[in-house]
């Protein structure tokens, strides 16, 4: 059974979904892939949410740099095989869709990582906007790649001059 809220951020509002109590998606306004809002379930407060709400809170304030919320994250195996190295990316660094084909153990799979990248459920909890091209550039971003530079932005600093 689903249930969602909507809660605000710093990019916009995110609706968090949670599937039987359990976090299971978290989806920026205007996102790539996002369900229709019928897919949501109904609205309401649940102890997952107000987790969520917290972790995401401190996150944006900048003083949360790893998510510990206990997730369910529904795709296929590969997909969740991503979907948990992401989760290995450190906050501040990056990684290429190839580098993450390599922790795989799959060198030649890295335009199916950027697929399952991109079917990632749980935006900025599980940190596909750490994802980028094999020299540096910034390639898609459900979110889109004004918000991913947001993202990497922020989390990288302030600016030392």
């Amino acid at each position: 059974m689903k249930q969602h809220t909507v809660t605000d951020s710093p990019y916009g509002p995110l609706t968090l979904v949670a599937d039987d109590g359990v976090l299971c998606g978290l989806y920026m306004t205007g996102q790539r892939h996002r369900p229709p809002e019928e897919a949501f379930g109904a609205r309401d407060d649940l102890p997952a949410f107000s987790e969520a709400t917290d972790q995401l809170k401190a996150y944006f304030a900048g003083e949360l740099k790893e998510f510990t919320l206990e997730l369910r994250l529904h795709g296929t195996p590969f997909q969740r095989s991503v979907w948990e190295q992401l989760r290995a990316i450190p906050y501040g660094e990056t990684r290429s869709y190839g580098e993450l084909a390599d922790a795989l153990g799959s060198p030649t799979a890295s335009r199916a990582v950027g697929l399952a990248n991109g079917r990632n459920p749980v935006g900025i909890i599980v940190p596909c906007h750490r994802v980028v091209g094999a020299n540096g550039s910034l390639t898609g971003y459900g979110g889109g790649l004004d918000r991913k530079q947001r993202l990497l932005d922020f989390e990288s600093g302030p600016a030392l001059f």
